[in-house]
């Protein structure tokens, strides 16, 4: 074995263990992968609030639009229920103004015509110019309350003159109970859109959070 007093002696240096280095290296991706992993399950705030106003508008979107369409298709067939039975006069006792129940189907008509033309202009104004006329709550209570009112005269009034018009079909079947026959059914047809429209109002209204 050498002596460690030769070394001294002789001007030779003792030998020393080289330094351990520290690989930084090998342990930078493992943090950056912690980081990234942290970040992939905590996803921002902000991104998931946009996504659910994105999804909401959409849904409004589509529901005014949904209103939009039945309206129209209520407005159609009131006016023309309105229209075939305004013309439904044949003399004697084939006028419609000689009967209550015509009549007041007549006035359900006309009173849904002008009830639907107001919405449908409203609406294409606010579709046109993405301009609110009433807030969003008095709309919704106004949409809802006008189109369960409107169904229930629609129904009411071609409910009211089915029995006089099967009445008058068993003995006489002509053109004046055919037409008669025809603005029912397309006061019916107004009904459905309307109650359908009620329904949709209906859901807007309770999904209102500042209510």
């Amino acid at each position: 074995m050498s002596d460690p007093n030769n070394y001294k002696a002789t001007g030779v240096q003792t030998p020393t263990a080289p330094p351990c280095s520290v690989d930084t290296e090998s342990q930078t991706p493992a943090t950056g992968g912690t980081q990234t992993q942290t970040q992939t399950q905590n996803p921002p705030v902000a991104g998931t609030g946009v996504g659910r106003f994105i999804e909401r508008w959409k849904r409004e979107d589509m529901l005014k639009k949904g209103c939009f369409g039945l309206r129209c298709i209520a407005l159609l067939f009131s006016l023309f229920a309105f229209i075939i039975m305004a013309s439904n006069k044949h003399g004697d006792w084939r006028d419609f103004d000689k009967y209550d129940e015509y009549r007041y189907l007549l006035a359900i008509a006309i009173l849904s015509t002008l009830y639907t033309i107001l919405l449908v202009l409203i609406q294409v104004y606010q579709l046109s110019t993405n301009k609110e006329i009433f807030s969003r709550k008095n709309s919704a209570f106004l949409d809802f309350f006008g189109d369960q009112l409107m169904a229930y005269l629609l129904l009411s009034a071609a409910s009211s003159a089915v029995p006089l018009t099967n009445r008058m079909r068993e003995n006489n079947d002509n053109i004046f109970t055919d037409s008669s026959a025809s603005a029912i059914g397309m006061e019916f047809v107004a009904f459905l859109a309307m109650a359908v429209s009620a329904i949709v109002s209906g859901y807007k209204l309770s999904k209102q959070t500042y209510l």
